[in-house]
């Protein structure tokens, strides 16, 4: 820390504590050269993690409109809520994760997707019909019959290790 009186880049902190709300660390400090005090102040940078939507505006990561999104789709369904917290905390890991702080909404939409998918069948259709925005009934029944067949699929395998 330089001086602001001398300009000299060593001192030694006389005392330290944190700010009324918290948010801060306040810090004495005396200068070894001139031996003036003066005052620091430490704080977190917070720099919040971004989506970018589809129309390719940037917003701030918000876990709780997930969640909403969420509850909507698991509404009278088995599902419990640290089951979606679970999710939740899968798709903010994941925008954690990316190296540029910032990641697609449809990178977090699929996790999402695949999450509800091996969890709920009617909560993972209920979340896509809303999430790929479907056109028409056409795009709709095209993926309810794909979830059908990967439902066969398994099935099946599941009968031939008997």
């Amino acid at each position: 820390m330089r001086c602001p009186f001398c300009g000299h880049i060593e001192d030694k902190v006389v005392d330290s504590r944190e700010t009324k709300d918290g948010d801060a660390i306040r810090r004495r400090r005396e200068c070894l050269e001139c031996a003036r005090r003066f005052t620091s102040y430490e704080r977190i940078d917070e720099i919040p993690y971004m989506v970018v939507k589809k129309d390719g505006r940037r917003q701030a990561f918000d876990r709780n409109k997930i969640m909403a999104g969420l509850l909507r789709a698991c509404e009278k369904r088995p599902i419990s809520t640290a089951q979606l917290e679970k999710i939740v905390d899968g798709a903010e890991r994941i925008v954690q994760d990316s190296p540029d702080r910032e990641l697609p909404t449809a990178d977090v939409g699929r996790f999402i997707m695949r999450s509800l998918k091996s969890l709920d069948k009617v909560a993972y259709v209920r979340f896509a019909s809303v999430y790929l925005e479907f056109e028409d009934v056409s795009e709709f029944m095209t993926e309810l019959k794909d979830l059908v067949r990967s439902r066969e699929t398994s099935a099946a395998k599941k009968k031939k290790k008997r």
